[in-house]
C-alpha cells in the first residue's frame, strides 16, 4: 500500500482522492498525535482560496473539534503565516489546506508541529497510523471548540516588514501573487517597506488559483515588468512558500539564482551560519561553481524542502532552498517563505544599488532539461531498463554533466532532469531517457 503523505503532506483531487472524510478523519488521527496529553490540544488552521478548500478546512476543524482541540481558525492565509502563527500563538500544532502551485482541482492537507516546523516522515507514519484508531472520541465539555482569529494577516504582515534589513525606497517591483493566499499580504509587506508596488492576477476568485499565472505560468510577469519599467518582478505560487523572480528586462530569476544573491548577502553580513548553502539534489551545478567561487559550501539533500529543514536544523545553519523558488531562512522562518524571499532580495537590491540582472550574475546556469513524464506507477524508476539507461549516460556526460530521476512527491509523474556542457545534448539525453521511462512503463 503506498504512503498517504508526500514530499508536502497529503495531495490529491479534492472530492475524488482528498475527500472531506479523509480530511475528518486525518485530522482526528493528527490530533491524537501531535495533541498535548495534560491539557486542552490547541490547533490553528488556514487555507488557500481554492474553492474546495472551504469544505475541507471545514471538515479539518470538525475533524479537530471532535478530537477535542481548541481549534483557531485562521482563514485564507499563506502557508508560511500559518507556520509563523503556529509559533506565535503557542499552538500544539498547525493546519494548512492547500495544494500550493498544483492546478485548482487538487488540493492538499499539510501539518506544521508546535513551532511551525514541518513533520519528519515517522511523525506522519503515526498519522497515518491513527487513522485506523478506533478509541472513543471526547463527549460533552471535552468536545473542542472553533473560534475565529482576529486579523492573523496583519500579524504576519508587521512580521515581514520588521525583519526586513533596510528599506526599499526606489523600487519600482511588479508581484503576481497567483490568485493565491498572499494577494493582500505580499504586496503590502513590500509597500510598507518602500517600494512601489504594481500587481497582477490579484482577484482570487476560488478557481483561478494558479491559473496561467503565479510562479509556474511567468510570460504575464516577464510582460508587465517591462510595460510598467519596473526594476523587479517577484512570482509566488497559490499558497506563497515559494518565489521566483524577474529582472528589469524581463529575464527569469529562479531558485538557485536568487539562493546565490541571498547567500553573498549573508555572508557579507556575516549572518550566514558555518559558511553553507543547503540545497537539494536538483540545483544546479553553476549554483555549485558559483558558491565554490565565493568560498561558500553547498550541502544538498534530497528534493524536498523539508529535507532542507532538517539539514538546516542539524547544522544550525541559515539558508537553504529549491531550484523551484522555495527559499528558507531559518533566521526568520521555519519553512520556504516567498514574501519573505521578496523582502530580502529586494533589500539586496536596494542595499547594493545594484540591478537585479547585475546581483543573478553571479550564477550562470549550466544548460538543463526536465522533463515530466506521467505515469501510474512511480516504481517504474526501478525498472532495470530505466536503471541501466540511467547509468550508461551519467557514464558518457562525466564530470560536465548530471542525470537525476525522481518520481514527483505530489503528481502522478517521474521528472527527467538531465544537464550537460551544452543544451542540445542534454535536449537529446532527456528525450531519451523520457522514452525509456515511458516504454518501461507500458
Amino acid at each position: 500500500m503506498s504512503r498517504l503523505f508526500g514530499t508536502d503532506g497529503v495531495r490529491g483531487r479534492a472530492n475524488a482522492d482528498l475527500t472531506p472524510d479523509l480530511a475528518l478523519r486525518l485530522n482526528i488521527a493528527a490530533a491524537r498525535v501531535l495533541g498535548a496529553t495534560d491539557r486542552r490540544t490547541v490547533a490553528v488552521i488556514g487555507r488557500d482560496p481554492r474553492a474546495s478548500g472551504e469544505m475541507l478546512a471545514a471538515a479539518s476543524a470538525a475533524g479537530l473539534a471532535a478530537a477535542g482541540a481548541k481549534v483557531i481558525d485562521l482563514g485564507i492565509l499563506p502557508t508560511p503565516a500559518v507556520a509563523h502563527l503556529t509559533a506565535l500563538t503557542g499552538a500544539d500544532f498547525g493546519v494548512m489546506v492547500s495544494a500550493s502551485h498544483n492546478p485548482m482541482p487538487d488540493n492538499g492537507i499539510k501539518f506544521f508541529a508546535a513551532g511551525g516546523r514541518k513533520l519528519p516522515d515517522h511523525v506522519e507514519d503515526a498519522i497515518e497510523a491513527a487513522l485506523d484508531d478506533t478509541a472513543p472520541l471526547p463527549q460533552g465539555e471535552g468536545v473542542g471548540r472553533i473560534v475565529r482569529s482576529v486579523d492573523p494577516v496583519e500579524s504576519y504582515i508587521q512580521h515581514l516588514v520588521a525583519v526586513c534589513p533596510n528599506p526599499l525606497d526606489g523600487l519600482k517591483v511588479v508581484v503576481d501573487p497567483a490568485n493565491g493566499a498572499a494577494t493582500g499580504a505580499a504586496p503590502e509587506a513590500l509597500r510598507r517597506a518602500g517600494a512601489e508596488v504594481v500587481t497582477i492576477n490579484d482577484d482570487p476568485d476560488g478557481l483561478n488559483i494558479n491559473e496561467n499565472c503565479g510562479s509556474t505560468h511567468m510570460d504575464g510577469l516577464r510582460r508587465a515588468v517591462v510595460e510598467h519599467g519596473a526594476d523587479a518582478g517577484i512570482a509566488l505560487d497559490g499558497d506563497a512558500d515559494r518565489c521566483l523572480a524577474v529582472d528589469a528586462e524581463g529575464n527569469t530569476v529562479d531558485g538557485d539564482a536568487i539562493m546565490a544573491i541571498l547567500a553573498l548577502a549573508m555572508r557579507d553580513a556575516g549572518r550566514l551560519n558555518g559558511g553553507v548553502l543547503v540545497t537539494t539534489v536538483m540545483s544546479n551545478l553553476g549554483l555549485h561553481q558559483a558558491m565554490s567561487a565565493a568560498g561558500i559550501e553547498l550541502e544538498t539533500t534530497k528534493v524536498g524542502d523539508r529535507y532542507v529543514l532538517e539539514r538546516l536544523a542539524e547544522g544550525g545553519y541559515s539558508l537553504g532552498g529549491e531550484q523551484s523558488g522555495h527559499i528558507i531562512m531559518s533566521d526568520h522562518a521555519t519553512t520556504g517563505d516567498g514574501s519573505l524571499t521578496a523582502i530580502m532580495l529586494l533589500a539586496r537590491m536596494a542595499a547594493t544599488g545594484r540591478t537585479l540582472k547585475d546581483l543573478a550574475s553571479v550564477f550562470t546556469p549550466a544548460p538543463q532539461v526536465l522533463l515530466n513524464v506521467r505515469v501510474a506507477d512511480k516504481s517504474v524508476i526501478d525498472h532495470e531498463d530505466v536503471k541501466n539507461a540511467v547509468a550508461l549516460w551519467q557514464a558518457k556526460l562525466g564530470a560536465d554533466g548530471r542525470v537525476l530521476l525522481r518520481p514527483s512527491g505530489t503528481e502522478p509523474l517521474v521528472r527527467v532532469m538531465v544537464e550537460a556542457a551544452e543544451e542540445p545534448v542534454a535536449q537529446s539525453v532527456a528525450a531519451e531517457l523520457a522514452a525509456v521511462v515511458e516504454h518501461a512503463h507500458s
